[in-house]
């Protein structure tokens, strides 16, 4: 018996962050399956999980800040390996990385990750993913300890490991991202990556020589005093997922917990900073 799908074609504007927003409020209203596309993203939820009011608590769509148009129509089975194949194309990062999907033949770079990111965030793609891979690949992460915070895929924790990390933990809150992340980390034959379901309640206790955190601005903020107090003397934490307007904030943050400033990456309005304990 086929599974009959309710696919929706939204188009957003602006197209980032609003796309990421618009796929992780779609995921928790039961949306299973997404595809981006060049002016939005297309989603997918079976019709035995669909109703009228599927989108009421989709709050983005009632935004000022975005606008969003959409439609929607029943489809019968979706060949989900075709659509990544049509969607997903690889990256290399810095002629030293490689971020593809299964179906890709491996590319001649040092490091190469193996990535299905399904509903969730993170394949390079986006601006500070690939400065995160960026950052990983200029600094020194031989036998350190490592935190992947709001993981995503796990991408940035594969890379961790292949660049000499010994103890890493991937966190994030989402299910789906922490199932994803156990899917990749066991693809790229990691050993030393342990994937954590929760929030920055998890890290009492815990030291790192270095910290990932790709989040948001609002999150990273919120959870400054808890990222220091998890890294050790001389650690370094990198910090991405806002934009350049937002770093006086950030790095106000930073310096009130005696962090010190050291680097910059940019692209097009995303950056991502790089701080010395």
């Amino acid at each position: 018996m086929s599974v009959v799908y309710i696919g929706y074609d939204f188009k957003v504007t602006p197209l980032q962050p609003g796309t990421e927003i618009l796929i992780a409020e779609l995921g928790y209203a039961g949306f299973e399956s997404f595809v981006e596309t060049e002016d939005g993203v297309t989603a997918y939820i079976q019709k035995e999980e669909w109703n009228d009011a599927i989108l009421e608590d989709v709050q983005i769509l009632n935004s000022s800040e975005f606008t969003i148009e959409y439609n929607f129509n029943e489809i019968e089975q979706v060949n989900w390996n075709s659509e990544w194949e049509k969607n997903f194309t690889p990256i290399v990062v810095d002629n030293l990385c490689s971020v593809r999907a299964p179906f890709h033949e491996r590319t001649a770079t040092q490091y190469d990750i193996v990535i299905e990111p399904k509903m969730s965030f993170g394949t390079g793609h986006h601006e500070t993913t690939h400065m995160m891979l960026q950052h990983i690949l200029k600094n020194d992460f031989t036998n350190k300890s490592v935190l992947d915070m709001g993981c995503g895929t796990g991408v940035l924790a594969i890379l961790a490991e292949k660049r000499g990390a010994t103890r890493i933990d991937a966190v994030d809150y989402d299910n789906w991202c922490y199932l994803n992340s156990i899917e990749n980390v066991e693809r790229n034959s990691c050993k030393h990556i342990t994937v954590i379901e929760g929030d920055a309640t998890v890290l009492k206790g815990k030291k790192y020589d270095i910290i990932i955190a790709n989040i948001n601005r609002n999150i990273l903020l919120n959870d400054m005093a808890t990222y220091v107090a998890c890294l050790n003397k001389n650690g370094l934490l990198f910090l991405s997922g806002f934009y350049d307007d937002d770093i006086p904030m950030i790095q106000e943050a930073c310096e009130s917990h005696l962090l010190k400033f050291e680097e910059k990456l940019q692209r097009n309005n995303w950056v991502a900073l790089k701080f010395l304990n």
